[in-house]
C-alpha cells in the first residue's frame, strides 16, 4: 500500500520547455537518477521524488522556472525520457504523464509486468486508487491533470501528480509513496503543499473513518435518509473538514508542505544565504583540491565547480537541506532568465563531468562520484561559517559572464 508524502503549491504557467533545455534536462536528470541509485539504491530514489521540496530542487538545479507548475511537468517527463534507454540496466520505470498521457498510464503499467514478472494488473489499480483519492477524497478546488507513476523492479513506487485550479491560477503538486502505507483512504498521504484556501473535505483524513462510514449508509439506505439530514444540516466543528487544521496531539508530524510564491525573480528571502555561501566555499575550496580527481576533463574551470556543488548537494543532501529550493536555480539559472539565462556551456560540462564519473563507477571506479560527494561535505562542514556575497551580487556576476557562457531563455 501507499502513503501520501507531501505536495506543494504553485503559480500556474503556461508555454512550452524548448528542445535545447528539454534534451539537456533529460540528459542531466538521468545521470543524477543513476548516481543516487549508485549510492543509496532504487528505494531512495523514490523517497526523494515523493518529497516535494526535494523534487522541487532537482527541478531548480536542471534549469527550469524555479518555482512555476510547469517543473512538475518538465521534471517527469525529462525523467521518462531519459530513463527510458536505461530502464531494464537501472531497474526503475516512469510511466503517465500529463493530459492522454496520464490516462495510458494502467496500460503501461500492464507492460512493466510483462517485462519484469511483477503484477501490472495490481500496479494499475494503486495507479486508479491514488487518482481517486486525490480527485475525489480529497476535494481541495483542484482537477488533476498529470499523473507520474515511477515504479522499481522490486515493485515499489511512488506517484507525483498535479492538479490545476484556474480561477487561482494556482497548480497543487501531491507525492505519494508505497512504503509503510496501511490505507488509501486512512492518513494516505505523506504530504500536501498549499496554503489554506476555505473549507477542503478530505476524506482520506484518519478522522474521516466515521465520515465515509456514515456516507456508505447512506449509500445503502437510499436518497431518503439523506434528504432528512441534509435539512437538519447544522454547521458541526469536524476536523476531517479542513485539510490543513492543526492534527491532534496525539496525530503523526504534519507533511511536508511546500508553498511556492508567484514573483519571478529569486529574492533574497527565497534563498537560504548561509547555505549558499558554504556550497560557494566548498567549490572554491574542495574543488581545487579534487581538481585531478574530479575535473580530468578538457575546458572545466571553477564555474563548472560551482554547478557540481548544487549538484553535490541534490545528490547528498538531507530533506532538511532543502526548505529553499530556489537556491538550486543558481547552479544553472532558469528558462525564463530568472535568476540567469541558463548556461549552457556550463550545463553540458556539467553533464560530461557526471556522465563520465558514473561511466566510472558502472566499471567499479567510484573516484569521481567520490570527489563530488566530498563537495556536498565540505558544503555541510561550512554551514553558517563561511561568507560570500550577496544575492543580488551573485545574480549580477552571472549576468555579467552569460554570453560568455553560451546564456539562453526564452
Amino acid at each position: 500500500m501507499s502513503r501520501r508524502t507531501g505536495s506543494a503549491d504553485l503559480p500556474l504557467h503556461g508555454g512550452r520547455v524548448p528542445a535545447w533545455l528539454s534534451t539537456r534536462m533529460a540528459a542531466l536528470g538521468a545521470v543524477i537518477a543513476q548516481a543516487i541509485v549508485h549510492h543509496y539504491g532504487r528505494d531512495e530514489l523514490l523517497r526523494r521524488l515523493a518529497h516535494p521540496f526535494w523534487f522541487q530542487a532537482f527541478g531548480s538545479v536542471m534549469g527550469m522556472d524555479w518555482h512555476s507548475s510547469g517543473i512538475t511537468t518538465s521534471v517527469l517527463g525529462a525523467l521518462k525520457r531519459g530513463l527510458a534507454p536505461l530502464e531494464e540496466e537501472l531497474g526503475i520505470y516512469v510511466c503517465g504523464g500529463r493530459g492522454r498521457h496520464s490516462r495510458r498510464t494502467p496500460d503501461e503499467l500492464a507492460r512493466v509486468g510483462e517485462r519484469t514478472g511483477l503484477d501490472g494488473d495490481a500496479l494499475a489499480q494503486s495507479s486508479r486508487l491514488v487518482a481517486k483519492v486525490d480527485s475525489a477524497a480529497v476535494q481541495d478546488g483542484y482537477e488533476l491533470y498529470l499523473h507520474g507513476f515511477i515504479v522499481s523492479r522490486e515493485g515499489r513506487w511512488c506517484v507525483v501528480q498535479q492538479g490545476m485550479n484556474g480561477e487561482r491560477r494556482e497548480a497543487r503538486r501531491y507525492h505519494w509513496l508505497s512504503e509503510h502505507v496501511r490505507s488509501f483512504v486512512d492518513d494516505p498521504h505523506a504530504a500536501i503543499e498549499g496554503p489554506r484556501r476555505g473549507a477542503i473535505v478530505n476524506l482520506a483524513d484518519a478522522r474521516a473513518a466515521r465520515n465515509r462510514r456514515a456516507a456508505l449508509a447512506l449509500v445503502h439506505e437510499g436518497p431518503q435518509r439523506a434528504i432528512d439530514t441534509l435539512r437538519r444540516w447544522q454547521p458541526v466543528g469536524n476536523a476531517a473538514l479542513d485539510l490543513f487544521d492543526p492534527p491532534p496531539a496525539a496525530a503523526s508530524a504534519p507533511m511536508p508542505h511546500l508553498t511556492m510564491p508567484a514573483h519571478h525573480d529569486v529574492r533574497a528571502g527565497d534563498v537560504d544565504l548561509r547555505r549558499l555561501h558554504a556550497t560557494l566555499a566548498a567549490a572554491a575550496d574542495r574543488g581545487p583540491a579534487d581538481f585531478e580527481t574530479l575535473l580530468l576533463v578538457p575546458g572545466v574551470g571553477a564555474r563548472t565547480v560551482r554547478s557540481l556543488a548544487f549538484v553535490a548537494e541534490v545528490l547528498h543532501g538531507a530533506p532538511a537541506r532543502f526548505a529553499d529550493p530556489a537556491r538550486f536555480s543558481l547552479a544553472h539559472g532558469g528558462k525564463d532568465g530568472h535568476p540567469f539565462p541558463v548556461p549552457l556551456k556550463i550545463y553540458d560540462e556539467t553533464i560530461r563531468v557526471l556522465r563520465g564519473a558514473v561511466d566510472r563507477a558502472r566499471l567499479g571506479n567510484d573516484d569521481r562520484l567520490a570527489a563530488i560527494r566530498r563537495l556536498d561535505e565540505e558544503a555541510r562542514r561550512l554551514d553558517g561559517l563561511a561568507n560570500g556575497p550577496t544575492l543580488e551580487a551573485y545574480v549580477a556576476e552571472e549576468w555579467s559572464s552569460a554570453a560568455a557562457n553560451g546564456g539562453r531563455s526564452v
